[in-house]
Parts: structure tokens; C-alpha cells; sequence
């Protein structure tokens, strides 16, 4: 502070001047630049800029993100806004590189939750479901979709996304509903349609089957029971048996008692040992007691006995795999009081290479019509197929002795079948043991109830027939396509996608296309009945016509009007529509988000030419979801997968690594983080993770983040202030700049190349890294440090000012625009700073080209050695002010010692190349003395600066009253240095 008689030249000197805030106030500023920029048209204005650089033959290349529909139905949670903001980054920043970069948001909109939705709200008030008229059930599901549609819509919004919300696409739209049923009569056209009867995964709560992707796993305790099968003969063509086999029992394990009932088959591998074992010793009354002969896996005979709780047992001999393949056994239900003959029918013995001895007996009870490898085995041996079990998981009611038994309640709790089939077994002297075990189990991803193995008739599409299609450039089949899609036509990001989807692909069964529900679009085709279980699809262009235009009309509830049939089949050529019955099954909504590529990238204006996407982005978890159904789908309908590019990324966890939870109230939803820090520290969370695997999210990471958010506005809000009234008058060419403005503008030009590379690679963790540490380490902490100074006291025409803010300029150009796609709102109201004006938006601005020549490696090397220097003498200053022998580093003066003999001498050349008094000033002293030799003996040094020294010493003179500079020059107190005179003229 200034005494009366001493001048404040504090109004002489350029200090920053900005209104652009320290403080931020994101949640509450953020809307507002939301309603900006919808009153200027930000999307359709970059729409219109594509269309102006095609005018002017410099067209701006289609970049187009195809969006993965997030289901309607319920607000947003964190994975959503991780997803959504993901994508955001992506499209912005290929726009800013010069690609018209076009994002149309979706829905899906039909399907079970919805549907399960409305059936609460009827119970609630009293109505039964089944009695409400199906298109009144449909309206109602759409009108809840419409709701959350807009709800949603306004959350995805306030995250910043940028996108064509007028206009988002929708499965239920009646456009939609037309195109997914077009695509669905393409594979009834190309026959890989077919309605067959095989176990499918079925949901008792929900009464509809699943499709894989429906399914995820978890622990479940189940029965297990160890199942004696008597055998009744061995041999065949005449051959005598050997007697000990025929006194034998043969034993399974089971975790679903209630497939007994419907054994056909026991399954062994040729490939395991067998042996045949007497129980030698037993308490009384047990179920294996002495004397029983027992076919084991070696492998597992000791666990088997010790489960059956036998005292003793040895082994006979062994069995061959030639006879277990000439074995006959009974079923364990055959010739009981009662049975009326259900089970009188021989079960033979089957090779199969799924049976293994880590775990049971080594032999696999086979039930064709509850499992996918007991079907497969039943197919190729032609066992019959049973159907026991009911929609509603009950057994039919003419069932001996379990009639009406249920495996899982309406609810997903556990029925009395496993009891009954068990107590019936105990009973009849066919138990050897039972017990309870903890296992991965499949359940519904929806109501997260278990599912069983339930054979049904279903519609499926077939992905290893031919197809002759005109379409088979790569491949003849839907998995052949698939796999070469996989394997040449699309990058993953990250790279072990790859793998993932082709596994799954490689694998996978037929399609399930069918659900037994109301809320979708149904399976537009007519079949008629050829045979006992054998159907015919009525394949007709000019009915096919007549659906297409109803559905574009009416939407799918035309199909469900009364009198539909004879609309679509009535005066058609050759077609009698009393011959065909219409299907009323809904297609898999997986058909839907598959078909979105149709109706989207090629039907709409503003899709692509060849209809294809660039990038489909979403979780892991769409491996087996959306990735697999567009891929399938589209390889049957265009002949390869509808994406160039599929990006994934993890789950979000909380801070301790733990799935998110309510019971556990470690959720943490994007609206609570808007309300409290605003969208911006959300997405600039997002840049920092890799998102390639899990990521990590709570309270003390999230004020982490704000912190690096503050530190970022903090070095625009200063620069903002550095540039007040410059202009392109004051610009100073690179080659009469200092050397240290040319090696900023050489740090400029190698981000360029980084941040361009790393946007396009998707990898934005790299890009906010390196623009982090560029703008904290390089500008704050060196940079704008060292230039303060000039800034603040040069003349207001000096070179050395004029190229500092010349540069200042370039930063800022670069910055805003390469932080823009990650921090939207803040680099706006950093934009309008520099740019203001109704109509400005750094949102319409391209990433600046930046000139090759500013790349200067040599220089940038020297510059490596002259800042390893200046940390040998500013931490040397800091020990000083520590020790309070100097208040501030403007009053040191330091000699700095270079040893001529030190290993890396050559590398510190700069330093006396910029002289000590420009190199006084990076160091922000009053002045530096540069002295070769290994320097006193008491001087500063650092260990991995060797060859460097540095004394301390105090400045001598008077301080500026202006520059505060410790000068000789300066001979009485506020007086001014030379330079300051000068001007202040």
C-alpha cells in the first residue's frame, strides 16, 4: 500500500479484465445457455452449414452415431448419462474435425415393462387385464411410453447432448411399426422364418419366452438330487447281458427335480471312465444300502457314496462305454400304482460330449424338452419331446401324481414341483440322496425372477439356413454374414469386443423371435397346419403390401382390429382365407431395436446414403443385446452388419468398487449431480474415466473432479483477462517472437495432432489428460507464471506484450474449441467472452487449423533443459521464502551455477542463449547472475539436475513502485525502473 506522497501506479499497469466468473454457478446458469441455444438452432444450423460446404464443392463428410434406444420407462440413472454423454463428446468433436456429424436420439418404446406397468395400474383399480379390449391395452402403454419419452427427453437434454430432439425416432411411431414389420416379412420371404417346438428360456411371471439377451445369471439355491434309474436290459441283436449290470441302478444328479417327470434319455461320455460299485456297508433304514449295484463316474463314485451317506462301498469292475451304449434303464416312475402308464417307455443310454464328471454322477438325466443340450441330443436320437409344463410354470392337469404342481409362483417364488417329484422319488426307493446347493442360475433381467427350460411352440428365424438373397458377398447364412462382419467390415473399441460378440455369435441357437404378450409389433404372417406340429408360412408380396400400408396408417393395432385377417387376405390371388390363421405372438423387442437401422440410416432425411452407421456405442452388456440383434437382424435383410464401428463401455460402480443398488443407497442419479455441481463436472467426469471398463463414481470423487473443474476455469478466466481489447493489429508473426512464445505455439501444434488423434480413437481420457496437464503444468504453472510480468508492466506496444498475447490468442482459439465437445456450457461462456453476439456459438466453430511450421522439436528439447534449470533455482527460492530470508522470489537476485564438466551441460544451452536476464525473468526474480563451474559448496541442487547450482542471494536496490522488481536503478522508495518510466511514458 502507498503512502500519501508515493504514486499508485496500480492504474498503470494491464492488469486481466474479465466478467467471465471465478464461481461458475452451473446448476443454475446451464439452463439458460440450454434455452440459448435452442432459440439459435445450434443442431440445424450445423445442418445448414453441411448443405453450404456442399454448395461451395467442399462437402463435409457424413459422420453419423447411430443411437442404441434407451427403453422409455422410468428416469434416468447413471449408466444413462455416462452412455449419453459418451456419445455427445463423440459427435461434437467429429464435427469440430470437420464432418457434418449427425445424432438422432431414440426410444424403444414397447415391450414387457411397459405393458406390466398398465397391468398394475388395472389391478389397482380392480380390472382384470384379459377382459380390457387389446387395442384399449395398447393405447394405454402407449400413452405411459409417450410420457417417459418426454421425460426423458428433457433429462437427456439438461446433460448438455446435442442432437435432433425435434425429431427423435420411435418404435412405436407408425412408420416404424411399418418398417420393423417390413423387415420381419423379409425373413418370412427368405424362409428362414419356421415355427418350431423346442425348450426356450420362459418367464412364469412374465408368460412369455426370452430371448438370450434377456437373460443374466445369478446365484439361486436349488434341490439337487441324486436319481437312481434301474437298468432293465443290456445288449441288443440277441445278445446275453451280463447279470451283475442288469441287478444294477444306474445313478443322475439333477438341480431341477422337476424335469423327472419328463426324462427321456441318460447321457453319458464315451470319453469319462465308468466303473460298477457295491455298496458294502449302510445305516438302517438309508436309501443306498448294502448290496446295491450302482454305475458311477470314477471320477465322482467317492463323492456319490459319501452324499448317499454309505459306510462302505468297492468297486467291481469297470464299464465299458460299448455297454453303457447298449444300456436300457427304466424311468424311476414306471409301473407305480397310479401312474397309469405315463412312464412305461424304455430310456435308453446316449452318448453326449456336454456330460463331464466335475460334478454328479458322470451320467446327465435327459429331458429334451428342458434343456438346450438334452434337445439337441433328443433331436439327433429322436427322442420324443413332452409337454408337461404349462405357461403359467404348472404341470398339466392330467399329470400323475403331480398334477397342478407348480415350479415357480407368478411371483418368482418357488412352487411346490421340486417337493412333489422328490417326495415321489423317496417314495417309490429311486432316491440315492438329495441335498441343496448354490449355483448361477438364469433369471429375467426385467422382473429378475428365475426362468425355466420350457419346451413351446415359438417362431424362429433360422441363422444357418442359405439364403439365396442376391446378398451373399459375405456369406450364404445370417451367422456366416455376422461372422465375417465381425471378423473384417467393423473396428472395436476396445479391440476385445471383438472377441466377445464373435463367441457369442459363433454359438448361439436359432432366433426367438415370439412373445405371448400384447405391447409390441406382432409377427405380421398367416400359417396353416401341414401336418402334426408342421405349419406353413403364407409367403405374398400383395399381402405383404396391404399390411405395410395399414400399419404406416393406422400403426400395428390394425393387425389386431376385428375383421384384420380377411382386410390383408380378402380378394388376394390364390388365397383362401379361411385356410390361414392369423399369428398374433409379438415379435422379440429385440427385432425392433435390430430393425432401427432400417427406418433410421436409411428411410429419414437425415440418415445415410448407404445406410449404414459409423459407431453404434453402448455397454458391455449389448454384446448379447442390441450389437447381436442389429447385427443378426440386418445380416438377413442387407446381407452385413449395419455398423462400421462399435464402441462399449463398463458399468458404473460406486466409489468402493460396489454394484449400484437402492437396498444399498449407493446410487447416485445425473439429476442429483446437476442440481449439485451442474452437467458439466458430469461430463468432464466422464472424459477422465476409462470408460473401457467399470468406472468408479461418489461424493468424494465427484468433488475431485470439481476441483480439476476449477482449476481448468481458472486458466480461462485468465486468459479471457490477459486478451481484454486485443486485436489482430497487435498479432506478432512466429519468427519475431521470443523463443519462449515459439515453443508455446510448438506445445500448440503437437496437442493439435494429439487432441485430433485422440477424439477420433474415442479415447477422451487421453484428450482431457493431455489438455489437463498441458493447461495446469505448461500454461498456469509455467507460462503464464513466467509472463505475468510482461503482460502486466511492458509498454503496451513492446514486442515481448504484443507476442505474449498473440499467442494468449492462439491458446484460447484451440482451447475453447478442443474443450468444447466435453465441456459445452463452460466453453460457451468462455466463447461469448471473447465472441459475443446472438447469433455466436462455439458450438458452430470448427477446431482451428494450426500451422505445421509452428512444430519446432529443437526447440522444444532446449526448452526441456532450460526448465529443468529454472526447477534447480525456483526450488532454491522457495526454501528462502520458507525460511522467510526473502518474502517473495522478486527479491532474489541468484547465481546460477553451470558446470562445464556436468553430464548433461550440452542440454542447458538455451539457458545462456536466452541471457540472464530474460532467464531471471522466467525464474520471476529481480535479476540472475549465469557463472560456470560445479558452483559453492553450501549452493542449492537437485539430484536430477546434476551439473546445477544455485546461490540464493538477495537483489540489491530499491523495490518498483510499479513492477515491484528489486533493481539498483531504483533509487528511492515508489520510484520507477527504466522499463516502467518508459512506460508510463
Amino acid at each position: 500500500m502507498s503512502s500519501d506522497s508515493t504514486p499508485d501506479w496500480k492504474s498503470t499497469l494491464f492488469l486481466p479484465k474479465t466478467d467471465f466468473p471465478m464461481r461458475a454457478g452451473l446448476p443454475k446458469r446451464e439452463p439458460g445457455w440450454l434455452e440459448r441455444w435452442e432459440k439459435i438452432g445450434i443442431y440445424d444450423r450445423l445442418r445448414e452449414k453441411a448443405v453450404k460446404a456442399m454448395e461451395d464443392d467442399a462437402p463435409r463428410k457424413p459422420f453419423t452415431l447411430h443411437d442404441g434406444p434407451p427403453y422409455a420407462n422410468g428416469h434416468l440413472h447413471i449408466g444413462h448419462g455416462l452412455n449419453k454423454t459418451l456419445k455427445d463428446i463423440i459427435v461434437r468433436s467429429h464435427q469440430m474435425m470437420g464432418r457434418d456429424a449427425r445424432y438422432i436420439p431414440g426410444w424403444d418404446c414397447h415391450g414387457l415393462p411397459i405393458e406390466w406397468k398398465i397391468e398394475e395400474q388395472y389391478r389397482a383399480k380392480g380390472k382384470n387385464k384379459d377382459e380390457v379390449p387389446l387395442n384399449e391395452l395398447r393405447g394405454e402403454c402407449r400413452r405411459f411410453a409417450e410420457n417417459w419419452v418426454n421425460i426423458q427427453r428433457d433429462e437427456f437434454k439438461r446433460l448438455g447432448i446435442q442432437g435432433n430432439w425435434a425429431e427423435p425416432y420411435l418404435t412405436m411411431n407408425y412408420q416404424a411399426e411399418a418398417v420393423i414389420a417390413e423387415e420381419f416379412m423379409k425373413f418370412v420371404m427368405n424362409g428362414t422364418v419356421y415355427r418350431g417346438s423346442k425348450p426356450v428360456m420362459w418367464s412364469v411371471v412374465e408368460k412369455t419366452a426370452l430371448a438370450e439377451a434377456e437373460v443374466e445369471y445369478h446365484d439361486h439355491q436349488s434341490h439337487t438330487i441324486w436319481v437312481k434309474f434301474p437298468v432293465t436290459s443290456v445288449g441288443a441283436q440277441g445278445e446275453t447281458a451280463p447279470e451283475d449290470l442288469l441287478d444294477a441302478d444306474v445313478v443322475i444328479w439333477t438341480t431341477t427335480p422337476w424335469t423327472i417327470p419328463q426324462n427321456r434319455a441318460v447321457a453319458f461320455n464315451p470319453a469319462l471312465s465308468y466303473g460298477l460299485y457295491r455298496c458294502t456297508s449302510a445305516p438302517e433304514d438309508n436309501w443306498v444300502v448294502a448290496g446295491d449295484l450302482l454305475v458311477l463316474g470314477d471320477a465322482l463314485a467317492e463323492d456319490v457314496f459319501a452324499k448317499s451317506r454309505a459306510e462302505g462301498y468297492e468297486r467291481v469292475r469297470d464299464v465299458t462305454a460299448a455297454e453303457l451304449e447298449l444300456i436300457t434303464c427304466a424311468h424311476p416312475f414306471a409301473g407305480a400304482e397310479g401312474a397309469n402308464g405315463e412312464w412305461d417307455y424304455d430310456v435308453p443310454m446316449l452318448p453326449g460330449d456336454h456330460v463331464t464328471d466335475d460334478a454328479g454322477t458322470g451320467f446327465v438325466h435327459t429331458a429334451p424338452s428342458h434343456g438346450a443340450d438334452d434337445y439337441v441330443l433328443g433331436l439327433k436320437h429322436g427322442l420324443p419331446m413332452t409337454y408337461n409344463v404349462l405357461e403359467d410354470g404348472s404341470f398339466r392337469a392330467d399329470l400323475p401324481f403331480f398334477a397342478g404342481a407348480v415350479i415357480f409362483t407368478h411371483k418368482g417364488k418357488e412352487g411346490d414341483a421340486n417337493k412333489r417329484v422328490i417326495e415321489k422319488l423317496q417314495e417309490l426307493g429311486a432316491l440315492a440322496a438329495r441335498g441343496r446347493i448354490k449355483h448361477s442360475y438364469p433369471h429375467s433381467w426385467r422382473s429378475k425372477a428365475p426362468l425355466i427350460f420350457r419346451n413351446t411352440p415359438q417362431w424362429f428365424a433360422a441363422i444357418d439356413k442359405p439364403l439365396d438373397d442376391g446378398m451373399g458377398e459375405h456369406g450364404d447364412t445370417i451367422r456366416a454374414r455376422a461372422l465375417t462382419s465381425i471378423d473384417t467390415l467393423v473396428k472395436f473399441t476396445p479391440e476385445t469386443g471383438r472377441n466377445r460378440l464373435r463367441a457369442m455369435m459363433e454359438t448361439r441357437p436359432d432366433w426367438v423371435l415370439s412373445r405371448q404378450r400384447a405391447w409390441g409389433v406382432p409377427l405380421t404372417c398367416f400359417m396353416r397346419e401341414t401336418g402334426p406340429g408342421e405349419v406353413e408360412v403364407l409367403k405374398n408380396e400383395e399381402v405383404n403390401a396391404r399390411i405395410s400400408e395399414a400399419f404406416r396408417a393406422e400403426g400395428a393395432d390394425a393387425w389386431f382390429e376385428d375383421g384384420a385377417k380377411e382386410r390383408f387376405l380378402n380378394g388376394v390371388d390364390g388365397v383362401n382365407p379361411e385356410e390361414w390363421t392369423k399369428v398374433d405372438d409379438i415379435l422379440d423387442v429385440w427385432f425392433d431395436s435390430g430393425s432401427t437401422h432400417a427406418f433410421v440410416l436409411r428411410d429419414r432425411a437425415d440418415g445415410t446414403e448407404d445406410g449404414l452407421a459409423d459407431l453404434y456405442l453402448e455397454g458391455t452388456d449389448q454384446h448379447r443385446g442390441w450389437f447381436h440383434s442389429s447385427m443378426l437382424q440386418a445380416c438377413g435383410t442387407i446381407g452385413r452388419a449395419p455398423y462400421r464401428g462399435v464402441l462399449t463401455h463398463g458399468f458404473t460402480l460406486d466409489e468402493k468398487g460396489q454394484k449400484m443398488s437402492k437396498s444399498l443407497g449407493n446410487t447416485i442419479a445425473p439429476a442429483d449431480i446437476v442440481k449439485q455441481y451442474g452437467a458439466d463436472i458430469l461430463r468432464l467426469w466422464v472424459s477422465q474415466t476409462d470408460y473401457t471398463g467399470d468406472q468408479r463414481i461418489g461424493p468424494e470423487i465427484l468433488k475431485g473432479v470439481a476441483d480439476s473443474y476449477r482449476r481448468l476455469r481458472n486458466t480461462f478466466r485468465y486468459m479471457i483477462g490477459a486478451l481484454d481489447g486485443y486485436s489482430e493489429d497487435e498479432a506478432v508473426a512466429p519468427a519475431d517472437m521470443p523463443l519462449l512464445e515459439r515453443f508455446i505455439l510448438h506445445r500448440l501444434a503437437e496437442l493439435d495432432e494429439a487432441v485430433r488423434d485422440g477424439y477420433a480413437a474415442y479415447d477422451f481420457q487421453k484428450v482431457q489428460s493431455r489438455l489437463f496437464n498441458f493447461c495446469t503444468t505448461d500454461l498456469s504453472a509455467f507460462f503464464f507464471d513466467a509472463r505475468k510480468d510482461a503482460l502486466y508492466c511492458d509498454a503496451e506496444g513492446a514486442l515481448r506484450r504484443r507476442a505474449t498475447r498473440t499467442v494468449m490468442h492462439a491458446l484460447f482459439e484451440r482451447l475453447v474449441t478442443w474443450y468444447a465437445p466435453i465441456l459445452p456450457f463452460t466453453m460457451e461462456d468462455a466463447w461469448l467472452e471473447r465472441h459475443p453476439g446472438e447469433e455466436s456459438s462455439v458450438h458452430l466453430q470448427d477446431f482451428p487449423e494450426t500451422p505445421r511450421e509452428w512444430l519446432a522439436t529443437d526447440l522444444a528439447e532446449a526448452w526441456a533443459g532450460a526448465r529443468r534449470v529454472r526447477s534447480v533455482v525456483t526450488g532454491a527460492l522457495e526454501i528462502e521464502r520458507r525460511e522467510k530470508r526473502v518474502g517473495a522470489s522478486l527479491e532474489a537476485h541468484p547465481t546460477l551455477w553451470l558446470d562445464p564438466q556436468g553430464p548433461e551441460f550440452a542440454k542447458f544451452f538455451l539457458v545462456e542463449e536466452l541471457g540472464a536476464a530474460a532467464f531471471g525473468d522466467l525464474c520471476i526474480t529481480s535479476g540472475l547472475k549465469i557463472a560456470h563451474g560445479p558452483g559453492p559448496e553450501g549452493a542449492f541442487r537437485l539430484d536430477d539436475v546434476p551439473g546445477v547450482a544455485v546461490e540464493p542471494l538477495a537483489a540489491e536496490g530499491e523495490k518498483c513502485g510499479r513492477c515491484w522488481k528489486v533493481l539498483p536503478e531504483v533509487t528511492a522508495e515508489g520510484g520507477l525502473c527504466g522499463r516502467c518510466s518508459d512506460a508510463v511514458g
